[in-house]
């Protein structure tokens, strides 16, 4: 469980950094993340290619973002954790929110594993 937290906690740094090939590095090929929002899965990925194209379109919305783990929840068939995240948007968005605009939200991700490498990320908020 060591090496796996271990690589969670590169894959956030990662992401906080906006280096996408640090966090493919991480993953399996077959890797699968979903985003839910309230209850509704509003981003699905299948597999390492899909996964490259969401995190490049992804990281123009915010000119930082940085995700907090707050806890851990160790179980059997993944890791969970509790997640502060804070971004900052770089454009404007449909929703009347406007660059420079911070958003903060509370969540979770959960990390399944398989021949070593993240295989599931599921983030919920």
């Amino acid at each position: 469980m060591d090496q796996q937290k271990k690589m969670i906690e590169e894959y956030i740094h990662a992401y906080n950094q906006f280096e996408i090939e640090s966090m493919l590095i991480l993953l399996h090929e077959d890797v699968v993340f979903e985003n839910f929002s309230e209850g509704i899965c509003n981003v699905k990925t299948e597999g390492i290619d899909e996964f490259r194209l969401q995190a490049q379109d992804a990281r123009k919305y915010f000119s930082k973002r940085t995700q907090t783990i707050k806890e851990w929840d160790i179980q059997i068939d993944k890791i969970i954790v509790k997640i502060a995240y804070e971004g900052i948007l770089a454009i404007d968005l449909p929703n009347g929110m406007k660059a420079g605009d911070c958003i903060l939200i509370e969540g979770q991700s959960e990390f399944m594993f398989t021949d070593t490498k993240i295989s599931k990320i599921v983030d919920r908020s």
